[in-house]
């Protein structure tokens, strides 16, 4: 039996946990995998938007000669594509695994990780103790039972960007934010998509506007088929066939399975450990990351209501800082959480969206401006996005901020300081410069929109 002062299960975020403060401690570090960095560096974020970029500049070659520029896109060479993308993320997942191993204080342990006891740990085999533990396992994507009852290969985010080669017609089945990045990546590599969403827009959770937005330009490019589920996966590799509800056939020779993604946390017998869980399965904290084991903490995605990774890297933060000032804990806050969807437009939002506030009863004004409607959108010849800011109808209150349209997941920065420090709209848009005739403009119009 080996004990350490800590060990800390999985090398995504929970790899940053551990940093040279705890140079006196006998530390552990838990992984199944011979590559460090979880999903946002090996299947996730990082791969995913080095695609995304390879996307949009052959968006933009195909879109050249609306600026009055002729040029032709001679073809995209897949393989080169991955190379320079894991050429460059392989050896950082491999050196973070060897400059643990060189470190005399961290021991590695390689092996699935399962509670046996109270702070007890099964790790292939060998039964690991310690006075503090760290559960930071993730999440895997979820597949539905008709695709894994059909024995028929399909591929998921963990799986798909490694292929060998773009499929001639992708089928996908899920309409969120990975379902649209990935269906993004792939349609600029010449492949025929067709979506499969059981709602009746794309990007449900996203603001009305955004979701409904977003869904009509993805029905020009896109053959979609939303508002029904899959009921059966027939067919043979290669040539499979996607039975809906409503006994329409889709025939494609591969299958992207992207409803979405579960936490980790069935497969660590928490029970053993007396560690609960929400009905999701994630692993229930309080605002300092403590799960209800003593001595147990958890972070990421494995127990976040967010599954994104600056989350789990401000919750890692959290837990390093309280492993190291027991009496001086710091807090976890989700109150003003931005996200972005990298795909064509891009896609960021803050705080609430307009639904929301309704079903709340919640008193709010709306502004909405147009990059049609500023200098940089006319350069971008841009019809389709916009910014849209809800507030507080007495004071100006910033409650949520959603943009469609190039460069969304950077406007939407000021709006995340602006909620973050309690700006009032009408201070934001009148106290600070604003650069004409740059893009950011568009937050600004919409911000004197809420005034007007």
């Amino acid at each position: 039996m080996r004990h350490h002062d800590l060990v800390v299960i999985g090398t995504g975020s929970g790899n940053a946990v551990v940093d040279d403060s705890f140079a006196d401690l006998d530390v552990a570090v838990v992984e199944e995998e011979h590559r460090f960095g979880g999903t946002c560096l090996n299947v996730g974020c990082i791969p995913s938007k080095m695609l995304a970029h390879t996307a949009g500049t052959v968006d933009e070659i195909r879109r050249a000669a609306t600026y009055g520029v002729d040029a032709e896109l001679r073809g995209v060479r897949w393989r080169d594509v991955q190379d320079r993308i894991y050429g460059r993320l392989d050896p950082i997942g491999r050196d973070g695994r060897e400059a643990r191993l060189d470190t005399p204080w961290i021991t590695v342990h390689t092996g699935h990780a399962r509670f046996t006891g109270p702070r007890t740990l099964d790790v292939g085999g060998t039964a690991v103790t310690a006075d503090q533990i760290v559960v930071a396992a993730g999440s895997r994507p979820v597949v539905p039972p008709p695709v894994t009852e059909s024995g028929l290969p399909f591929e998921t985010s963990d799986t798909v960007m490694r292929i060998d080669a773009p499929p001639h017609r992708l089928a996908v089945l899920g309409g969120g934010y990975i379902a649209a990045e990935l269906a993004h990546v792939f349609a600029a590599m010449g492949t025929e998509i067709v979506l499969v969403e059981s709602a009746d827009v794309l990007l449900g959770p996203q603001d009305h506007a955004v979701g409904e937005q977003y869904t009509k330009l993805a029905a020009k490019r896109h053959e979609l088929h939303l508002g029904h589920e899959l009921t059966r996966l027939e067919g043979e590799p290669g040539r499979l066939r996607l039975v809906l509800d409503d006994d329409t056939t889709i025939e494609a020779d591969t299958l992207l399975v992207a409803v979405g993604r579960t936490p980790n946390s069935d497969r660590l017998d928490l029970d053993a450990a007396g560690v609960e869980t929400h009905d999701d399965g994630r692993i229930r904290v309080d605002e300092h990351q403590r799960t209800s084991a003593d001595g147990v903490w958890a972070l990421g995605d494995v127990s976040t209501p967010i599954q994104l990774k600056h989350v789990a890297n401000r919750e890692a933060d959290v837990v390093r800082h309280n492993l190291r000032h027991p009496d001086d804990l710091a807090s976890t806050g989700h109150d003003v959480v931005p996200a972005a969807v990298f795909t064509d437009p891009p896609i960021a939002s803050v705080g609430a969206t307009e639904q929301s506030l309704r079903e709340n009863g919640t008193p709010y004004v709306a502004g909405v401006a147009r990059y049609s409607e500023t200098a940089y959108g006319w350069a971008l010849e841009d019809h389709t996005g916009f910014c849209k800011i809800l507030a507080e109808p007495a004071g100006g209150r910033l409650l949520g901020a959603h943009i469609l349209g190039p460069e969304a997941p950077t406007l939407i920065q000021p709006l995340v300081l602006a909620m973050t420090l309690d700006i009032p709209a009408a201070t934001l848009a009148g106290r600070p410069y604003w650069i004409h005739p740059a893009l950011t403009e568009v937050v600004r119009q919409a911000l004197a929109a809420l005034e007007r």
